[in-house]
């Protein structure tokens, strides 16, 4: 299915979907692959004070002169990259990495795209208003600061974080990543056993489709720890 069509068929009559980008900046360390992520002002109205990568809404001022979607979402992404850190990224840097959408529940329904690249060199600066932090991590150690509850993340950075932590290099995560392609996730909030749940499409409650109702594809948020669940998993 293409993106139109996907995106149409998650679409919800009377709350559209808003166009997003987001990109995530990549170094190579001693310590292996790490990620940058900022931290959004408590004040804000939306994921405040949430770590998360830069990015924000396509505005009109993206359009111009971009022939199709991903281009002007590469547009998006650059120009919110130097907005939120200072570093100037090159659109033809960014490899298309994921696609998400909220649960119909959210407020505001954001259709973001989800790019990496690799950092350019030169300090990042942020202006203590929209962003107050900033901080270079390798994916697990920011996996475990969230889960030591040092930092708050929403699904689709968990999800992204824990991809991106069996890679142990920026160019082994460019190359698998334009290998395999985009993957897409129109998320769905259930309630389960253990907590609330993030479920995507191959999961047993996604949909309708009861033939395997023991396969999972889904975030399992407890208090104590978020866990991914991907598979067939024993009901008992």
């Amino acid at each position: 299915m293409g993106l139109e069509s996907w995106l149409a068929e998650n679409t919800i009559e009377g709350k559209p979907l808003i166009p997003a980008s987001t990109v995530v900046p990549l170094r190579d360390s001693v310590e292996g692959l790490e990620v940058l992520m900022i931290k959004r002002n408590t004040k804000l109205s939306f994921a405040e004070g949430m770590w998360v990568f830069p990015g924000g809404k396509i505005e009109k001022e993206d359009l111009i002169g971009n022939p199709n979607q991903e281009s002007i979402a590469k547009k998006t992404a650059c120009r919110e990259c130097f907005e939120e850190s200072g570093l100037s990224l090159n659109e033809d840097a960014l490899t298309y990495y994921s696609h998400w959408l909220p649960p119909i529940e959210a407020p505001k329904r954001f259709s973001t795209w989800f790019f990496i690249a690799e950092a350019p060199k030169g300090a990042v600066t942020v202006d203590d208003g929209e962003i107050t932090e900033y901080a270079w991590w390798t994916p697990d150690q920011a996996l475990d600061k969230a889960h030591s509850n040092h930092i708050e993340i929403l699904p689709p950075t968990w999800i992204t974080l824990f991809d991106l932590s069996q890679f142990s290099s920026v160019d082994e995560t460019i190359e698998a990543a334009s290998f395999r392609g985009p993957r897409a996730y129109a998320t769905k909030m259930i309630r389960t056993d253990e907590g609330i749940a993030a479920v995507w499409e191959g999961d047993c409650d996604y949909g309708t489709d009861t033939s395997n109702l023991a396969h999972r594809h889904r975030l399992v948020m407890t208090e104590s720890i978020w866990k991914f669940q991907l598979g067939t998993h024993d009901n008992k």
